[in-house]
């Protein structure tokens, strides 16, 4: 087992910070998007990580090295669809959006470049993590499904970390564990629609599913098995990156051999740590160990086995077909 983690990064932004220092002010400069801060939290946590993504333009051409300096392994593809930028303003304290551009879709040919350097970099990977665009057009759905569907039929576990259609595309492909806010989902953050979505998600094509809800605790479905994930309580200096850090975790733990129910942990720990620090996707190796023996699963239902077995857990408060006839998942 080589431990390393493919993270599908399609086209990551740089990301400009103006912030107040004394009295001065400072500006920070880095590399940014929900893939780019994935594959920094694996780097930290001491996994080899490659990040597979589309460069083009005067942002990309600055990207690229700035993601390489992180100790991240870039296999990039090279092309005329322009990265995008965002800037924010926190010198007040707050986070205020001065200006931001998403980024242009990729062109047919940079699609089909971009898919082949994720799939020959993920056929040698342990764990390959699908991560989205700052905008949906800048990837179409069926391009997860594609990709998910080839990597798992070559025993790689798929993790997706996605929204909306590339979600349902991406299920499509029956990827071994997917991680969605309920936000994204369109429900409401009680156990029951909670519970309901899950099962929803299992029968659409996952194995696993891990639902965050903010502050409260996650809800996942691990085997047959439902849990609350209840982790401990920090205070947060930046809430922002939490779900993409708990990815991150969670994948790298995967890639080192953890059972799956471990590495919900060790994803829960990575998310808890990251609000507490202001730089999306970064954390402390050791700080997550730590944090990781006070993530508690704590079991609140169970499926019908099924074709899984006789596996056991507690009987949920009503039946799965009762609960998913209240949720519809988008």
């Amino acid at each position: 087992m080589s431990g390393q983690v493919m993270v599908f990064a399609p086209a990551p932004q740089l990301t400009v910070t103006i912030e107040k220092r004394g009295e001065g002010q400072e500006i920070h400069l880095h590399p940014g998007g929900q893939g780019v801060w994935q594959a920094r939290m694996i780097a930290a946590l001491g996994l080899p990580v490659v990040l597979c993504a589309a460069f083009g333009g005067e942002v990309g051409q600055v990207l690229e090295p700035l993601i390489a300096a992180e100790g991240i392994t870039v296999r990039a593809v090279l092309g005329q669809s322009h990265n995008g930028t965002y800037v924010h303003d926190r010198r007040g304290g707050s986070r205020i959006d001065v200006a931001e551009v998403t980024g242009d879709p990729l062109s047919r040919h940079e699609l089909d470049e971009l898919y082949g350097v994720a799939l020959a970099e993920g056929l040698t990977s342990d764990v390959c993590l699908l991560s989205g665009a700052a905008h949906p057009a800048v990837v179409p759905p069926e391009t997860y499904r594609r990709l998910a569907t080839d990597l798992g039929r070559h025993g790689r576990r798929v993790i997706a970390d996605l929204s909306g259609e590339h979600l349902h595309a991406v299920l499509a492909g029956q990827p071994y564990l997917v991680r969605v806010s309920h936000e994204d989902l369109g429900t409401g953050n009680d156990l029951d629609s909670l519970i309901a979505s899950v099962c929803r998600l299992r029968d659409a094509g996952a194995d696993t599913v891990l639902v965050t809800r903010a502050q409260q605790p996650a809800v996942a479905l691990i085997g047959d098995v439902i849990y609350e994930v209840v982790t401990p309580k920090l205070e947060a200096a930046d809430p922002r990156g939490a779900g993409d850090s708990l990815t991150a975790g969670l994948a790298a733990a995967l890639a080192a051999g953890d059972p799956t129910a471990e590495a919900v942990r060790c994803g829960a720990a990575a998310g808890s740590l990251n609000v507490t620090r202001h730089g999306l996707g970064t954390g402390d190796r050791g700080a997550v160990r730590q944090l990781r023996d006070r993530v508690r699963l704590v079991p609140i239902g169970s499926v019908a086995p099924g074709e899984r077995g006789s596996a056991e857990g507690p009987e949920l408060r009503t039946t799965t077909q009762e609960l998913a006839e209240r949720v519809e998942l988008p």
